[in-house]
């Protein structure tokens, strides 16, 4: 039977992890155990129990308790379900609910990176980008243009954050990912360490950038490639010079009218398009 709570008191503090609490908070909220992040709208709350993730409350617009979120109030057993109207929820939440549905859930333990690359032949690397938007558009194409798994390096936004999950509909529940860094293994360095695990894993690796030694996207030794690492920089800085010369190749998107170049997320659906076909 559905745990259904009335709100009646905003100050409450079960609901602080809706209400008050920023995405460093809720990722180090049972610390040293795994964190919390906010899934919204059916549909994606609906990808992160397909893929295992464990809910712990549900907040939601009474009307929706019998109509869009009544399925997911079954799956997710005898959670506390957070309801009241949405002029209260806004208030509580201080923004308009996506569909009017957000979920706390626990985060799981994440694979190592040799273990999520030991099967996959397409994997995109993405280096310290920081735009959580960006981030969840990237995963949105990975998952839905032939990409087998995302490593992200330290400096990149965590894609459970809020708005990367919300932005990549859900499909960073999708698509395996980790972080190309160890657990605690401060001693590995981005790229040295992780061009050069790559490179033991069978990868090789192509830099998406503007060069004077870049290859056309459409370079057949590109989509010959067994295994094939696809790396993305930063909106601003690009690649590091770092990880540029350590890569078996340098690709660019060839430009028309003038461009330069395109927004990092355009960038990775034209890449992963073409560079995750094989022939």
């Amino acid at each position: 039977m559905a745990n259904i709570i009335e709100i009646t008191d905003l100050n409450a503090p079960e609901l602080e992890i809706y209400a008050s609490l920023n995405e460093h908070q809720l990722l180090h909220y049972h610390e040293p155990d795994q964190g919390l992040f906010i899934a919204e709208s059916p549909k994606v709350i609906d990808r992160a129990l397909d893929a295992g993730y464990v809910p712990v409350s549900m907040l939601l617009e009474r009307k929706h308790i019998h109509t869009q979120a009544r399925e997911l109030i079954c799956r997710c057993g005898n959670i506390p379900i957070y309801t009241a109207d949405f002029s209260v929820l806004t208030q509580l939440t201080g923004f308009n609910l996506t569909r009017g549905v957000l979920c706390a859930m626990r985060r799981s333990s994440l694979p190592g990176p040799e273990e999520l690359c030991s099967k996959a032949r397409r994997i995109a690397i993405l280096e310290n980008i920081m735009n959580p938007t960006n981030v969840g558009a990237i995963f949105r194409s990975a998952a839905a243009l032939n990409m087998d798994a995302v490593l992200l390096t330290p400096g990149c936004s965590d894609p459970l954050y809020r708005r990367s999950i919300r932005v990549s509909m859900g499909t960073v529940f999708q698509i395996p990912w980790t972080w190309v860094k160890k657990d605690n293994d401060e001693s590995f360095l981005w790229p040295e360490d992780g061009i050069t695990l790559l490179h033991h894993l069978g990868f090789k690796t192509a830099a998406m950038a503007l060069s004077d030694q870049s290859v056309p996207i459409d370079d057949s030794r590109l989509t010959n490639e067994e295994k094939l690492a696809v790396i993305l920089g930063s909106e601003g800085d690009g690649l590091s010079p770092a990880t540029l010369s350590r890569c078996d190749y340098v690709v660019r998107i060839p430009m028309s009218h003038g461009v330069d170049s395109l927004n990092v997320a355009a960038a990775s659906a034209v890449a992963f398009w073409q560079l995750g076909r094989q022939t």
